[in-house]
């Protein structure tokens, strides 16, 4: 996923302006072919797509539509907003990338780029270039204003949801992505090393949070992966609190979650500290969650499943009587999505297997109280787990 582009002879793709949260707009990988500006769509990923593809819906065609999953296969990424932008895979035949003529691409060595424009029907330019004869997977993402006009002109045999063959896909993570998500965890170790030495009393969450973006880019970071949550005291009742004008106050827990993007690869980590000495209540919450998260991690290796990750922390929450304040699944899948398909939860019997990344977050969250929760990134080996960031769950005082 490196830059393909070489400033002394190659012309850069013009990006947009800089945003936090997701990459500028153009091509972002492939190589240099013989020295020219050869762009290139990764073959073994594409290739890992069509056998999932294939082992469920023989000779089909698939129709890639979602920005991360297109970058994923061809380096490209844009937000299309209303236009269209898709990658039509089809096994014995090269990768065609349909896009709006707005965005011009660099040649690609082994898949052809088909252009439309503003002015272009959409459907004509998709139907052009789908086997009419065969079946047609969609995205979950596809809109409707694309799908339908297709299916009202029966531009595919038939149609059906397939992104799980991308999923499949993007679920294990190659050598390639695993150095750049232990890059990324690496940065937000380092983050939130710097984030603490920002409390202080009187600071607000909102203070903080404002100037996370400046410790992200510090530590070779594009952004966030998501927006920084920064809760304070009571405010960490709630897992998902947005940052506000709420004043530190001594006795508060200060719960930490956050994330960057390192070339585009995401990092997300909670940490749970201390301004003054906790309550008792709380600090058995937090040897209770540091504890589940503990089990849970300990458990990981390929052929356990997904549910008795989730069962093994949940376990010793609810054997301390506090089951019904964890309120959410364990973990969710990560790598260039903070949230990708695939979670850890009871309800997900899957099995574990190697080269799979997700999150272990136990949390329990006393509604209008306070709250704890302690995040890590796993990453699963051969022969068990390598946890991604390092920094320590010992509870700390910060005053």
């Amino acid at each position: 996923m490196r830059a393909a582009w070489d400033a002394k002879e190659c012309p850069k793709v013009p990006a947009q302006k800089e945003r936090p949260y997701l990459p500028s707009m153009g091509y972002h990988g492939g190589t240099l072919a013989k020295g020219r500006c050869m762009a290139h769509v990764d073959d073994q990923r594409v290739a890992r797509v069509l056998d999932a593809l294939e082992a469920q819906h023989p000779g089909a065609q698939l129709l890639v539509n979602d920005p991360w999953s297109i970058y994923y296969l061809t380096g490209f990424y844009a937000d299309m907003f209303e236009r269209f932008c898709g990658v039509l895979l089809a096994r014995g035949s090269e990768p065609v990338i349909l896009v709006n003529a707005l965005h011009q691409l660099p040649e690609y060595d082994n898949a052809r780029v088909a252009y439309h424009t503003d002015t272009d029907v959409v459907t004509d330019a998709i139907t052009r270039e789908v086997n009419p004869a065969k079946p047609l997977g969609i995205d979950t993402v596809m809109r409707s204003g694309f799908l339908m006009p297709l299916m009202e002109r029966h531009a595919a045999s038939k149609f059906f949801l397939g992104d799980f063959a991308v999923t499949a896909a993007r679920t294990h993570k190659d050598e390639a992505e695993q150095e750049l998500m232990r890059a990324s965890s690496t940065a937000n170790d380092a983050v939130m090393a710097d984030a603490i030495k920002l409390v202080h009393e009187g600071v607000t969450e909102r203070e903080i949070a404002d100037q996370m973006l400046g410790l992200y880019r510090k530590h070779g970071c594009e952004g966030f992966s998501f927006p920084p949550i920064v809760s304070f005291g009571a405010n960490a009742g709630d897992p998902h609190h947005e940052p506000d004008d709420t004043v530190l106050k001594r006795g508060d827990v200060v719960l930490f979650d956050i994330g960057g993007r390192h070339r585009n690869y995401c990092s997300d980590m909670t940490r749970t500290f201390f301004w003054g000495e906790p309550d008792e209540e709380t600090a058995d919450i937090y040897d209770i969650v540091r504890r589940a998260n503990e089990a849970a991690e300990a458990l990981i290796a390929p052929g356990v499943r997904m549910c008795d990750l989730d069962r093994a922390a949940r376990d010793v929450i609810e054997d301390a009587d506090y089951g019904q304040y964890f309120t959410h699944r364990l973990g969710h899948s990560i790598g260039l999505q903070d949230h990708e398909p695939g979670d850890v939860s009871l309800v997900n019997e899957q099995v574990v297997e190697p080269d799979m990344t997700f999150s272990i977050e136990p949390g329990i969250y006393l509604p209008g109280r306070t709250g704890v929760r302690i995040e890590d990134l796993a990453l699963v080996t051969e022969t068990g787990v390598e946890i991604l960031n390092n920094y320590p769950h010992d509870p700390v005082r910060l005053d």
